[in-house]
Protein backbone atom coordinates (compact mmCIF):
# COMPACT_ATOMS: atom_id res chain seq x y z
CA UNK A 1 0.00 0.00 0.00
CA UNK A 2 1.46 3.41 -0.93
CA UNK A 3 2.87 5.49 1.91
CA UNK A 4 0.66 8.39 0.84
CA UNK A 5 -2.39 6.32 1.68
CA UNK A 6 -1.01 5.41 5.11
CA UNK A 7 -0.45 9.08 5.83
CA UNK A 8 -3.75 10.10 4.17
CA UNK A 9 -2.09 13.23 2.83
CA UNK A 10 -5.24 14.06 0.87
CA UNK A 11 -6.88 14.95 4.19
CA UNK A 12 -4.73 18.03 4.60
CA UNK A 13 -7.03 19.99 2.32
CA UNK A 14 -10.15 20.67 4.41
CA UNK A 15 -12.97 23.20 4.75
CA UNK A 16 -11.37 26.02 6.78
CA UNK A 17 -14.72 27.41 7.91
CA UNK A 18 -15.77 24.20 9.70
CA UNK A 19 -14.67 22.26 12.78
CA UNK A 20 -12.76 19.13 11.75
CA UNK A 21 -12.53 15.94 13.82
CA UNK A 22 -11.67 12.28 13.34
CA UNK A 23 -13.72 9.23 14.31
CA UNK A 24 -12.37 5.71 14.03
CA UNK A 25 -14.25 2.49 14.83
CA UNK A 26 -12.90 -0.80 13.49
CA UNK A 27 -12.37 -0.46 9.74
CA UNK A 28 -14.31 2.81 9.68
CA UNK A 29 -11.96 5.81 9.68
CA UNK A 30 -13.76 9.11 9.20
CA UNK A 31 -12.70 12.71 8.88
CA UNK A 32 -15.74 14.89 9.53
CA UNK A 33 -16.22 18.60 9.02
CA UNK A 34 -19.20 20.25 10.72
CA UNK A 35 -20.34 23.54 12.20
CA UNK A 36 -19.03 22.47 15.61
CA UNK A 37 -17.17 19.48 17.08
CA UNK A 38 -19.54 16.51 17.22
CA UNK A 39 -17.12 13.63 17.68
CA UNK A 40 -19.08 11.86 20.43
CA UNK A 41 -22.31 12.04 18.47
CA UNK A 42 -20.54 10.87 15.31
CA UNK A 43 -18.98 7.91 17.09
CA UNK A 44 -22.38 6.83 18.38
CA UNK A 45 -23.75 7.08 14.85
CA UNK A 46 -20.90 4.98 13.46
CA UNK A 47 -21.69 2.26 16.00
CA UNK A 48 -25.39 2.45 15.12
CA UNK A 49 -24.58 2.10 11.42
CA UNK A 50 -22.07 -0.71 11.85
CA UNK A 51 -23.95 -2.89 14.33
CA UNK A 52 -26.72 -4.15 12.00
CA UNK A 53 -24.21 -4.59 9.18
CA UNK A 54 -21.87 -6.62 11.38
CA UNK A 55 -24.78 -8.75 12.59
CA UNK A 56 -25.85 -9.44 9.02
CA UNK A 57 -22.31 -10.39 7.99
CA UNK A 58 -22.08 -12.74 10.98
CA UNK A 59 -25.22 -14.56 9.83
CA UNK A 60 -24.36 -14.37 6.11
CA UNK A 61 -20.57 -14.96 5.97
CA UNK A 62 -20.36 -14.92 2.15
CA UNK A 63 -21.85 -11.42 2.01
CA UNK A 64 -18.56 -9.74 2.90
CA UNK A 65 -16.63 -11.64 0.21
CA UNK A 66 -19.16 -11.35 -2.63
CA UNK A 67 -17.75 -9.74 -5.79
CA UNK A 68 -21.06 -9.95 -7.65
CA UNK A 69 -24.44 -8.44 -6.73
CA UNK A 70 -26.10 -9.92 -3.64
CA UNK A 71 -29.74 -10.99 -4.00
CA UNK A 72 -32.29 -8.60 -2.53
CA UNK A 73 -33.19 -9.49 1.05
CA UNK A 74 -36.29 -7.64 2.32
CA UNK A 75 -35.53 -8.83 5.86
CA UNK A 76 -32.06 -7.28 5.90
CA UNK A 77 -31.27 -4.06 7.82
CA UNK A 78 -31.71 -0.83 5.89
CA UNK A 79 -27.99 -0.22 5.38
CA UNK A 80 -27.59 -3.73 3.94
CA UNK A 81 -30.58 -3.27 1.62
CA UNK A 82 -29.13 0.00 0.34
CA UNK A 83 -25.72 -1.59 -0.24
CA UNK A 84 -27.34 -4.50 -2.09
CA UNK A 85 -29.41 -2.18 -4.28
CA UNK A 86 -26.32 -0.14 -5.14
CA UNK A 87 -24.38 -3.29 -5.96
CA UNK A 88 -27.13 -4.54 -8.27
CA UNK A 89 -27.26 -1.25 -10.18
CA UNK A 90 -23.47 -1.08 -10.49
CA UNK A 91 -22.94 -4.78 -11.12
CA UNK A 92 -20.56 -5.26 -8.18
CA UNK A 93 -20.58 -6.87 -4.75
CA UNK A 94 -22.41 -5.11 -1.90
CA UNK A 95 -19.29 -4.30 0.12
CA UNK A 96 -18.22 -1.98 -2.72
CA UNK A 97 -20.87 0.38 -1.32
CA UNK A 98 -20.02 0.13 2.38
CA UNK A 99 -17.83 3.24 2.78
CA UNK A 100 -20.31 5.49 1.02
CA UNK A 101 -23.24 3.98 2.90
CA UNK A 102 -21.59 4.53 6.29
CA UNK A 103 -20.50 8.08 5.39
CA UNK A 104 -24.07 8.94 4.38
CA UNK A 105 -25.56 7.28 7.45
CA UNK A 106 -23.34 9.36 9.73
CA UNK A 107 -23.84 12.53 7.68
CA UNK A 108 -27.62 12.40 7.85
CA UNK A 109 -27.41 11.52 11.53
CA UNK A 110 -25.42 14.69 12.20
CA UNK A 111 -27.60 16.90 9.96
CA UNK A 112 -30.09 17.92 12.71
CA UNK A 113 -27.16 19.37 14.69
CA UNK A 114 -25.16 20.78 11.77
CA UNK A 115 -26.53 21.60 8.33
CA UNK A 116 -22.97 21.89 7.05
CA UNK A 117 -21.46 18.42 7.19
CA UNK A 118 -18.77 16.66 5.18
CA UNK A 119 -18.02 13.03 6.03
CA UNK A 120 -14.97 11.52 4.33
CA UNK A 121 -14.47 7.78 4.61
CA UNK A 122 -11.32 6.65 2.81
CA UNK A 123 -11.90 8.88 -0.20
CA UNK A 124 -15.68 8.42 -0.24
CA UNK A 125 -17.58 11.56 0.75
CA UNK A 126 -21.07 12.52 1.86
CA UNK A 127 -21.48 16.28 1.59
CA UNK A 128 -24.26 18.63 2.69
CA UNK A 129 -23.66 22.36 2.38
CA UNK A 130 -25.32 25.70 1.71
CA UNK A 131 -22.29 26.78 -0.30
CA UNK A 132 -20.18 25.57 -3.18
CA UNK A 133 -17.41 23.22 -2.06
CA UNK A 134 -14.36 21.87 -3.85
CA UNK A 135 -13.45 18.19 -3.62
CA UNK A 136 -9.83 17.66 -4.62
CA UNK A 137 -9.08 14.79 -6.97
CA UNK A 138 -6.26 12.72 -5.49
CA UNK A 139 -4.99 10.42 -8.24
CA UNK A 140 -1.83 8.94 -6.77
CA UNK A 141 1.05 8.81 -9.30
CA UNK A 142 -0.84 10.69 -12.03
CA UNK A 143 0.59 14.13 -12.92
CA UNK A 144 -3.02 15.37 -12.64
CA UNK A 145 -3.24 14.41 -8.97
CA UNK A 146 -4.19 17.38 -6.76
CA UNK A 147 -4.26 19.60 -9.86
CA UNK A 148 -8.03 19.79 -10.15
CA UNK A 149 -11.15 19.63 -8.01
CA UNK A 150 -14.78 18.67 -8.47
CA UNK A 151 -17.04 21.59 -7.55
CA UNK A 152 -20.16 20.53 -5.63
CA UNK A 153 -23.10 22.38 -4.18
CA UNK A 154 -24.92 24.00 -2.71
CA UNK A 155 -26.56 20.65 -1.96
CA UNK A 156 -28.97 19.14 0.53
CA UNK A 157 -26.93 15.95 0.44
CA UNK A 158 -24.80 14.19 -2.16
CA UNK A 159 -22.18 11.47 -2.47
CA UNK A 160 -18.81 12.04 -4.16
CA UNK A 161 -16.93 8.73 -4.13
CA UNK A 162 -13.60 7.68 -5.60
CA UNK A 163 -12.03 4.32 -6.38
CA UNK A 164 -8.48 3.69 -7.53
CA UNK A 165 -6.44 0.86 -8.92
CA UNK A 166 -3.17 2.51 -7.86
CA UNK A 167 -3.98 4.08 -4.47
CA UNK A 168 -5.28 2.57 -1.25
CA UNK A 169 -6.34 -0.90 -0.12
CA UNK A 170 -9.67 -1.24 -1.95
CA UNK A 171 -9.97 -4.06 -4.48
CA UNK A 172 -10.01 -2.84 -8.08
CA UNK A 173 -9.66 -4.84 -11.29
CA UNK A 174 -8.66 -1.75 -13.26
CA UNK A 175 -5.72 0.64 -13.44
CA UNK A 176 -7.44 4.00 -13.04
CA UNK A 177 -5.56 6.42 -10.80
CA UNK A 178 -8.93 7.90 -9.83
CA UNK A 179 -12.50 6.96 -10.75
CA UNK A 180 -14.96 9.41 -9.21
CA UNK A 181 -18.76 9.26 -9.29
CA UNK A 182 -21.38 11.73 -8.07
CA UNK A 183 -24.85 10.60 -6.98
CA UNK A 184 -27.51 11.74 -4.53
CA UNK A 185 -27.10 8.22 -3.07
CA UNK A 186 -23.62 7.90 -1.56
CA UNK A 187 -23.84 4.09 -1.48
CA UNK A 188 -24.55 4.12 -5.22
CA UNK A 189 -21.74 6.61 -5.82
CA UNK A 190 -19.35 4.28 -3.99
CA UNK A 191 -20.45 1.12 -5.81
CA UNK A 192 -20.39 2.76 -9.24
CA UNK A 193 -16.97 4.31 -8.59
CA UNK A 194 -15.73 0.76 -8.05
CA UNK A 195 -17.45 -0.39 -11.23
CA UNK A 196 -16.01 2.53 -13.18
CA UNK A 197 -12.50 1.84 -11.92
CA UNK A 198 -12.85 -1.84 -12.84
CA UNK A 199 -13.60 -0.89 -16.45
CA UNK A 200 -10.53 1.29 -16.99
CA UNK A 201 -7.29 -0.56 -17.72
CA UNK A 202 -5.91 1.80 -20.36
CA UNK A 203 -6.65 5.29 -21.73
CA UNK A 204 -8.65 3.66 -24.53
CA UNK A 205 -11.21 2.49 -21.97
CA UNK A 206 -12.16 6.02 -20.85
CA UNK A 207 -15.01 6.71 -23.25
CA UNK A 208 -16.79 3.32 -23.08
CA UNK A 209 -16.42 3.22 -19.29
CA UNK A 210 -17.97 6.67 -18.89
CA UNK A 211 -20.76 5.77 -21.30
CA UNK A 212 -21.52 2.76 -19.12
CA UNK A 213 -21.93 5.04 -16.11
CA UNK A 214 -24.45 7.10 -18.06
CA UNK A 215 -26.70 4.06 -18.29
CA UNK A 216 -26.94 3.55 -14.52
CA UNK A 217 -30.00 5.22 -12.94
CA UNK A 218 -29.05 7.67 -10.20
CA UNK A 219 -25.52 8.44 -11.43
CA UNK A 220 -25.22 12.20 -11.98
CA UNK A 221 -21.66 12.44 -13.23
CA UNK A 222 -18.36 10.61 -13.44
CA UNK A 223 -14.66 11.37 -13.84
CA UNK A 224 -11.68 9.12 -14.61
CA UNK A 225 -7.96 9.83 -14.43
CA UNK A 226 -5.41 7.36 -15.78
CA UNK A 227 -1.85 8.59 -16.15
CA UNK A 228 -1.95 11.96 -17.90
CA UNK A 229 -5.39 11.35 -19.42
CA UNK A 230 -8.73 12.49 -18.07
CA UNK A 231 -12.33 11.84 -19.09
CA UNK A 232 -15.59 13.14 -17.64
CA UNK A 233 -19.31 12.67 -18.21
CA UNK A 234 -22.49 14.23 -16.86
CA UNK A 235 -22.85 16.80 -14.10
CA UNK A 236 -19.16 17.23 -13.38
CA UNK A 237 -17.82 20.76 -12.86
CA UNK A 238 -14.03 20.76 -12.73
CA UNK A 239 -11.89 23.55 -11.35
CA UNK A 240 -8.11 23.71 -11.81
CA UNK A 241 -5.97 24.02 -8.71
CA UNK A 242 -2.55 25.57 -8.30
CA UNK A 243 0.26 23.08 -7.87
Amino acid sequence: MPDQYHERTYRRQIASDLAVFLVSVGETDLQISAERPLADQARSLVLECRRPLEDYIASHPHFQEALVPWPADPQAPEIVRRMCQAGVLAGVGPMAAVAGAVAECVGWGLAPQSYEVIVENGGDIFLRSRQRRLVRVFAGPSPLSDRLAVAVGPTQGIGVCTSSGTVGPSLSFGRADAATVISADAALADATATALGNLVRSPGDLQPALQAMGRIPGVLGALVVIGDRLGAWGEIELEPLQA
